[in-house]
């Protein structure tokens, strides 16, 4: 899905940072959140911080975000330590999920136990009868992502503030990573990044994946290594 190079080489940003967002009530206690309009609670807000801080440094010329209160307020942090307005594009939003939306495992366990079984297995489940599976959402961040590149000014540098699943899906698909593979590469905790760069060839490669500050206060689940905890990663 990556734009060709041209006859005078790669064009656009040559470096990508996908940033989840922050802790939200909904991810604390598990559930499924999807594209519920969750804003973060008072630790989203300092892990948003933190995370500002540990990317200060960086040179983002660019900041893209969800629309979605909980992205569009992690991405805020960086934009005001960097004094750059954010654009925000309802493409970069969390996979739908659907009439799971406020459900925990154990719930989905009570109303559709064969689509609990199947994504607790790892399949890509559509999320309900009106929800998206993992495939389009890949499909829809890497489709938009591909056209921020494409616009952003030569060798710039692009964050993207968006969500668990969205940020995965989105640069496994924008990387032509086989589905298969995919369960190798973590879902981001929040507010951790991933790091696209290009190289002089054009290729893109992962630098970093699911990186973050130091000292970082998680908190994500309190139900955390458990089953109930795979509603955090389903739809985040």
């Amino acid at each position: 899905m990556p734009t060709e190079p041209t006859a005078d080489g790669p064009r656009g940003a040559s470096r990508v940072l996908l940033l989840r967002h922050g802790r939200t009530s909904w991810n604390a206690t598990a559930r499924f959140q999807g594209q519920a309009d969750i804003p973060l609670d008072d630790l989203g807000l300092e892990q948003a911080q933190l995370s500002a801080r540990a990317l200060a440094d960086v040179g983002i010329d660019l900041i893209w975000s969800s629309d979605l209160s909980r992205a569009h307020q992690t991405a805020q942090a960086v934009a005001d330590l960097r004094q750059l307005p954010i654009r925000t594009d309802p493409a970069f939003r969390e996979i739908h999920v659907g009439s799971w939306q406020g459900l925990t495992l154990a719930d989905l366990r009570e109303v559709d136990p064969e689509a609990a079984a199947r994504y607790a297995r790892g399949e890509d489940v559509r999320r309900s009868a009106t929800g998206e599976d993992t495939a389009e959402v890949g499909e829809r961040v890497a489709r938009r992502l591909t056209e921020v590149i494409a616009e952003a000014p030569d060798d710039s540098t692009v964050l993207v503030g968006t969500h668990g699943l969205a940020a995965k899906a989105g640069a496994l698909t924008f990387l032509e990573v086989p589905f298969e593979l995919w369960s190798r590469f973590d879902t981001l905790t929040n507010c951790h990044w991933i790091d696209l760069r290009r190289t002089r060839r054009g290729l893109w490669r992962v630098q970093a994946w699911n990186r973050g500050p130091d000292n970082f206060p998680d908190g994500e689940s309190v139900v955390r290594g458990t089953d109930e905890a795979k509603a955090a990663d389903a739809g985040v």
